[in-house]
């Protein structure tokens, strides 16, 4: 991709910087002093010697808001924002939580006339930690009053990034019931697990992938899955078990035995299960949007907020 396009990166780069230091750095005055490549403009740079670079100044980059242009129009204004965690945590073989930590972010997509000034309060913000802001936030008025106040740029862009750290009380949305054996004198091992919901207000938990790295003298697996589809590889020894959807009434299970190579010795550790997961319209965080307002213009914009919780790095020790 970036060979195919070099003069356009480097165009970017040339703009971005001034001397070796960052200049233009905010991708709304990107777009607008250098034009997106396309086969035509190509071909007409090819011809005519010309580049992609504008011949006019962006309207934003002398403006107090450089991340805003200027002269924004839409027949259909809209903000939307999607506030997405990442669990990361590790359970040991008894259920307890070793350690839980949640990386967070707010996502926006902003599409609205003139120049809005949005501000976006939280029902609970002492929650969140360690938190990155768009260059567009007032960091004073989030000092105070812990409230987000920001004249958005136009389009996508992530608003913030956040971190609930061990500290808090995570709360852990799946568990795993399981039952992984293997004996000193027989070349059998028995295999069992099975997942379901936890704590998730109600939420589906979706899209439930289950991997398992067996050890070496794993030979062969004899499985069956009440949902799903399974595969055990016997040269890398990875066993995944894609669940999909859980239905807390019939939760999902994978029983069957393990065919251990004559003459191995029991061994040391039993494999460690890991967990892809999401599950819409939840923050595991307890994070949640108390209202967003806007001011500076006289419209009324569609309002929307989305909630996604989603597996990072979760293991299950057996």
């Amino acid at each position: 991709m970036i060979k195919d396009n070099v003069v356009v990166v480097y165009e970017v780069l040339e703009e971005m910087l001034d001397n070796g230091f960052p200049l233009a750095t905010e991708s709304n005055i990107l777009k607008e002093l250098i034009k997106p490549p396309t086969i035509l403009r190509t071909v007409v740079n090819t011809i005519t010697g010309s580049t992609n670079v504008g011949d006019q100044l962006p309207t934003g980059q002398l403006s107090v808001v450089p991340w805003r242009r200027t002269g924004v129009k839409y027949t259909n204004n809209e903000a939307y924002f999607d506030v997405i965690e990442e669990i990361d945590a590790i359970i040991d073989k008894s259920g307890s939580t070793i350690t839980a930590e949640i990386q967070g972010v707010i996502d926006a997509c902003v599409k609205l006339t003139g120049m809005p000034d949005l501000t976006l309060s939280f029902m609970n913000p002492r929650l969140l930690d360690d938190v990155s802001f768009h260059p567009c936030v007032r960091f004073k008025r989030w000092e105070s009053e812990r409230i987000l106040s920001f004249i958005p740029p136009d389009g996508n862009f992530r608003l913030l990034s956040y971190h609930v750290s061990a500290q808090n009380l995570v709360a852990i949305p799946v568990y795993v019931k399981h039952n992984i054996s293997f004996r000193d004198s027989s070349s059998l091992g028995r295999f069992e697990i099975t997942v379901g919901p936890k704590q998730t207000m109600g939420k589906t938990v979706e899209g439930v992938m289950v991997t398992s790295q067996m050890p070496k003298g794993v030979l062969n697996m004899t499985l069956t899955a009440s949902q799903g589809t399974h595969i055990f590889d016997p040269v890398t020894k990875l066993l995944s078990w894609d669940v999909g959807k859980i239905n807390p009434q019939k939760l999902p299970s994978l029983k069957g035995s393990m065919s251990l190579q004559a003459g191995t010795s029991k061994p040391d550790e039993n494999p460690t299960i890991n967990l892809q997961f999401k599950i819409q319209q939840l923050a595991i965080s307890g994070l949640k949007v108390n209202r967003l307002d806007m001011y500076g213009e006289k419209y009324k914009p569609f309002k929307g907020i989305k909630y996604m919780t989603k597996a990072g790095k979760f293991q299950v020790r057996t």
